[in-house]
């Protein structure tokens, strides 16, 4: 394989943001105690409830799998299920970890834009009390969306009163947490926990970390909010999840996501306008192309085009990127913290000649 080839496949393409590399250095000097007890994880749980208010805890872990599984784990029940989109990533893209390490169910619902709604929660909320079907326990939403989508503030609101109101938790897939952040001009509190989000698994790695999650209760001064977070400390380690050497993980998300997440949201907004200005190449050039179709607005980072195959196949010669449906022809271009103008003008280019 070419090294450094340019790609659109996924943010986890980029490298490591300079600063975050140099955070990792900073923090490797003499002895800190391991598993979590270091002064600087200690640092990375103030700057949590900085983020997410005064009742948040944060653990950290290795990916964004091992972060909704740990999660996911502490919201549920031995024999309760999670109400996802048919196209969220604990679905389609885990390589269903959430059922072979969680042993959970997943009830999931078919929606064009990758987006729960309160409606289609409900639909998957039924036969209570019935030993025949594995009990909801918690609604896991995407943000962003897996099809490059967001859900607006009153959307999230809505889906938390659904959770509660029948006695569930509300999770949310935030390994892109920082492009929606940057995206709705919000910070992570006011469209987590001041909506009534339970838990929050929260990406650095997709934003410029090596190798760094956490996975936040927003609340653990209630009674589910504590029973959740007493319980983190021993899934993460059955989970095979606690870092021995746990400074180092918390050393990058303190880098990306000090100062009001600083560095995080500057990394998103890049990679947001990156995508805009992709979106709009390939409108301008689908208008004259009736073959080429973009059914969602690119709202974050991500552009989903389809095209047909052949076309797809030759922008693959100069191009790494996933095919999102093969029956559609969708694909997904995705921009990163490091995408240049160069980048999204190149694939351009490359459609157009692949058009010809």
């Amino acid at each position: 394989m070419t090294k450094n080839v340019r790609g659109f496949a996924s943010d986890n393409y980029a490298g490591i943001h300079p600063t975050v590399l140099k955070a990792i250095e900073a923090e490797n000097e003499g002895h800190e105690v391991a598993y979590g007890d270091d002064s600087v994880t200690a640092r990375f749980n103030e700057l949590v409830k900085e983020l997410f208010g005064p009742k948040a805890v944060g653990f950290p872990v290795f990916n964004g799998t091992g972060a909704n599984v740990v999660a996911l784990q502490a919201a549920t029940q031995r024999w309760e299920a999670v109400i996802c989109a048919e196209s969220a990533h604990i679905n389609m893209d885990e390589g269903g970890a959430p059922e072979k390490m969680a042993g959970l169910k997943l009830w999931n619902v078919p929606t064009s834009d990758g987006k729960l709604t309160p409606e289609l929660a409900e639909s998957q909320i039924f036969d209570i009390g019935s030993v025949h079907r594995a009990q909801p326990g918690v609604i896991s939403i995407t943000q962003t969306t897996e099809m490059g989508t967001l859900y607006q503030p009153h959307e999230i609101k809505a889906l938390a009163d659904v959770a509660h109101k029948h006695g569930l938790l509300l999770h949310l897939d935030g390994a892109r947490l920082s492009n929606a952040a940057a995206a709705l001009g919000l910070s992570f509190k006011q469209f987590t926990t001041d909506l009534g989000v339970d838990l929050v698994s929260l990406g650095g790695t997709k934003i410029g970390a090596l190798a760094a999650e956490a996975v936040i209760v927003t609340d653990a001064s209630t009674a589910k909010g504590k029973a959740l977070a007493e319980s983190m400390p021993f899934l993460r380690k059955t989970s095979m999840q606690l870092a021995s050497k746990m400074r180092f993980f918390s050393a990058q998300l303190i880098a990306l996501f000090e100062n009001n997440a600083s560095l995080a949201i500057e990394n998103a907004k890049h990679a947001n306008a990156m995508a805009s200005r992709l979106y709009d190449g390939v409108i301008e050039i689908a208008a004259s192309h009736p073959e080429v179709v973009v059914r969602n607005r690119a709202e974050a980072n991500a552009v989903f085009p389809e095209m047909p195959e052949a076309v797809t196949q030759k922008i693959m010669d100069e191009y790494r990127f996933y095919v999102w449906n093969q029956a559609t022809g969708q694909v997904r271009w995705m921009c990163s913290w490091d995408t240049t103008e160069e980048d999204v003008d190149g694939i351009l280019a490359s459609l157009k000649k692949a058009l010809k």
